[in-house]
């Protein structure tokens, strides 16, 4: 397998190791890693297993193996066990995300029906 995280010195040599190499089929990286300046068009899954509060984020890193040139159909699964923490982020993702909806698509009765809680929510 190849591994990347923050502490990778050379990122691109892991990447072309990934890319180019069909002996190593696995790719380890860290989320924050693979969330930025990564073309994966080697990858055909994407796993997330630690969820990261926010979900843009989680995104941003299975869109690295959605790039132009990419030419297998990717699946991008998230794997979280029932009672635990990892379940109460994803938990957290969905209320976050639904405030968020709510907030840029809605009109004047959603901030009369917004608490104080939800707006703390949506911030915090």
């Amino acid at each position: 397998y190849n591994y990347l995280d923050g502490s990778t010195k050379d990122r691109q040599g892991e990447v072309e190791k990934f890319q180019n190499n069909n002996d190593t089929p696995l790719f380890l990286i860290s989320l924050k890693a693979g969330g930025v300046g990564l073309n994966l068009t080697g990858a055909d899954y994407v796993f997330l297993m630690d969820p990261w509060w926010n979900p843009a984020i989680e995104r941003q890193a299975v869109d690295r193996a959605y790039r132009i040139g990419q030419k297998r159909t990717v699946m991008a699964c998230r794997l979280i066990c029932r009672g635990t923490v990892e379940e109460k982020v994803l938990k957290m993702q969905e209320v976050k995300s639904h405030l968020a909806d709510s907030l840029v698509s809605s009109d004047d009765v959603f901030f009369e029906k917004m608490s104080t809680e939800d707006l703390k929510g949506l911030l915090l």
